[in-house]
């Protein structure tokens, strides 16, 4: 697997996120380090839609500038989660294919625990109709 990662600010969790991801074994490609919020969501989304990355974890002091940006790219679904059940649920009932995480509000230990549920989580194939349902029309 390979994980597509960004944070508009290096702190101790974004490194530790990097570093509980490359000791799972998964490649990791920091594509967005120290770059503006808005740029850090739309350079991972478009390495997971563009099929570089699996999936993509992104993160901003709120989480939510890079979600809103990462969403802007057509076959990305980012979910901004707070906790391990929220990340399962986004995978399970939604697809997400982008993990969002709060600087601020986050703690190394719950990202972690996110971490295992975003990844280890597929989604349900009944939701297959409601997730086409967000995606764009085909030009």
């Amino acid at each position: 697997m390979r994980v597509a990662f960004g944070t508009d600010e290096r702190t101790p969790l974004s490194d530790s996120l990097v570093e509980d991801l490359r000791r799972r074994g998964i490649e990791v490609a920091e594509v967005a380090l120290g770059r503006p919020w808005p740029e850090v969501g739309r350079l991972v989304a478009e390495e997971v839609a563009g099929g570089r990355a699996d999936r993509g974890v992104v993160c901003c002091w709120t989480g939510t500038g890079v979600s809103i940006a990462a969403n802007k790219v057509a076959g990305v679904r980012a979910a901004l989660c707070t906790d391990a059940e929220t990340a399962r649920g986004a995978r399970r009932w939604n697809d997400a294919n982008v993990l969002a995480v709060s600087l601020r509000l986050c703690s190394a230990q719950v990202a972690h625990e996110m971490l295992d549920a975003f990844l280890g989580t597929e989604p349900e194939p009944d939701e297959e109709a409601n997730i086409s349902l967000v995606e764009p029309p085909s030009p």
